[in-house]
């Protein structure tokens, strides 16, 4: 089966198919993307707002627009994408098994790139109480059932976080004709960029409920208001709502790798990889949101466009897995990536490490040591929960792979 003969990338999204792309764009044939829904193109698809594709594409589009241009891209390089279809197994050293429209089938790829993104941590896994009714979705379903199916989903809701996608499902929301009663975070200030919060208190005038969490959620067949508990003063208030919105506070979709064997970050709970996006299983390449949840979608398909230069020199060399060094952070910094290192050096996609921090800090000064010696020191600005800062690879080189661990960490 001409599958087994070329690597397979699992994931659909703008990084599974950027890299799929890359792949054939760098003369590696076959490549097969594995796609679980019905038409891939990831969450761009059913994100009906523009900002998309300005660093990957060099041109603004919406969400649906871009997904289709990777879609015919891909369809023009020659990848062939097999959609709902559904990774079962994995057996061996890369060999997956497959369920699909066809049936099943077993195919052993020479390599593996994993691109199954994120998702938002739904009502069951941030134990919010209360009754079950209708009515309570996370972004990703409200999009679908507004964009893709046209649904008028409720009149009136509230939404959990207040961060970039928290805004975005305040649009939405607007175009399935509901109100928004306002946005809900335990934090201090809302994550997003001030022209976001701006614009949705004047246009839309959603207020933000900062160091506030919802206690309860109530309703019989559908929500019928929330409770919710001011942090500071333990108060609590009831607020009327027909919808509850879960946005952000995302988490990799892990459980491929997890199965074969990948070990995760700690704090960002995506596969440890290197610069060159290998992860720890010999063979087994990831990128996009998986390793970093979650970055826009032009900074995923930069990420595929640069894996695939790796699976390209894996497949055309030795097949080694050369060794690697940990790179690891102190609070409040909860994760940098990539968090491995090459004895043999590679840049990190955009020459660049991204790291993402637990709290707010201004003016914030990063310092990088090994074994007690500064290899890099630099003020990069703000940091906030939920956005990436970003700080350049050159201290890589002066790192000694025979050292010990690599600290990155707020002086």
């Amino acid at each position: 089966m001409a599958i087994a003969d070329g690597p397979v990338v699992i994931g659909g999204g703008p990084s599974g198919l950027a890299a799929a792309i890359g792949l054939r764009g760098l003369g590696i044939s076959p490549v097969t993307v594995i796609e679980r829904e019905r038409e891939a193109g990831g969450i761009p698809r059913h994100s009906d707002h523009s900002g998309f594709g300005l660093r990957d594409l060099r041109t603004v589009l919406s969400g649906p627009k871009y997904a289709a241009r990777y879609r015919e891209l891909a369809e023009g390089a020659g990848v062939e994408v097999l959609a709902e279809t559904m990774v079962t197994e994995w057996e061996g050293a890369r060999g997956v098994k497959l369920t699909g429209p066809g049936g099943r089938m077993e195919v052993d790829p020479p390599a593996v790139v994993l691109a199954t993104g994120c998702r938002e941590r739904p009502r069951s896994a941030r134990l919010v109480p209360g009754s079950r009714p209708a009515g309570v979705m996370t972004t990703a379903t409200l999009q679908q059932l507004v964009h893709l199916r046209g649904q008028k989903v409720g009149r009136r809701a509230v939404i959990v976080g207040a961060e970039h996608v928290s805004f975005s499902a305040v649009a939405t929301l607007a175009h399935g004709g509901a109100s928004v009663a306002g946005l809900v975070t335990d934090l201090p200030k809302h994550q997003s960029l001030r022209s976001f919060r701006a614009g949705a208190a004047v246009r839309y005038r959603a207020p933000v409920w900062t160091r506030t969490q919802v206690s309860a959620i109530h309703g019989t067949e559908r929500v019928e208001s929330v409770e919710l508990t001011e942090l500071d003063s333990g108060r609590t208030r009831t607020v009327d709502c027909d919808l509850v919105i879960f946005t952000a506070d995302w988490i990799p979709d892990h459980e491929l790798a997890v199965m074969a064997g990948c070990e995760l970050d700690r704090g960002s709970l995506g596969p440890l990889i290197d610069p060159a996006l290998r992860t720890t299983r010999p063979g087994v390449f990831a990128a996009g949101n998986l390793l970093h949840p979650a970055e826009t979608a032009d900074v995923c398909a930069l990420d595929g466009r640069h894996v695939a230069a790796g699976v390209a020199a894996y497949l055309r060399g030795p097949g080694e897995w050369p060794s690697q060094l940990r790179v690891a952070t102190r609070s409040p910094l909860a994760w940098v990536a990539p968090n491995l290192l090459l004895a043999t050096g590679h840049p990190p996609p955009r020459n660049r490490f991204l790291m993402r921090s637990r709290e707010f800090v201004s003016r914030a000064r990063i310092g990088i040591r090994q074994d007690g010696r500064e290899l890099w020191s630099g003020r990069i600005g703000r940091l906030v929960p939920g956005r990436s800062a970003s700080i350049p690879a050159g201290w890589a080189s002066r790192v000694d792979p025979d050292g010990g661990p690599v600290i990155v960490a707020v002086k």
